[in-house]
Formats: structure tokens, sequence, C-alpha cells
């Protein structure tokens, strides 16, 4: 029944997760499917592989913010 809300009004898409500045995770709040950004920046559906990628490009993206913030303070 829940996807068929969603196949009839769409998704209701929630951020749920912001891995960078411009890539973020989402959720149906309706039919509790997950989503993420793309890399041409459409909405796919998250898959184990882009849910991979996304932690390691969170990870990549935590330590250049934190190399800034050291250079900044030193």
């Amino acid at each position: 029944m829940k996807s068929l809300a969603c196949s009839l009004y769409g998704h209701d898409l929630k951020v749920t997760k912001k891995i960078t500045s411009h890539i973020k995770e989402y959720q149906c709040q309706k039919c509790k499917k997950k989503y993420t950004t793309s890399p041409s920046g459409s909405i796919t559906e998250l898959t184990q592989k882009r849910q991979e990628i996304n932690t390691v490009l969170e990870n990549m993206h935590q330590k250049k913010l934190n190399r800034k913030v050291a250079k900044v303070y030193s």
C-alpha cells in the first residue's frame, strides 16, 4: 500500500544525511526507500555500492574540513 501511494502521488523525500554540501541522502517518508544524489545531480536509489561511496566521500570531506580548521588556528 505504501508503494501505491508513492506511485500515485510521488515520493515524500526528506534529507536524512548530508555527505557534502552538494551530496545528500534522502528517505521517503511514505515507503521508507532510501535515495541519494548521483554524480550527475539527479536523485537515484541508494544501493549498497552508492552507500559505500557516500561513506568514503563523507570521511574525505570531514578530513578536508578538519585540515582547513587546523590551518586557520595555527
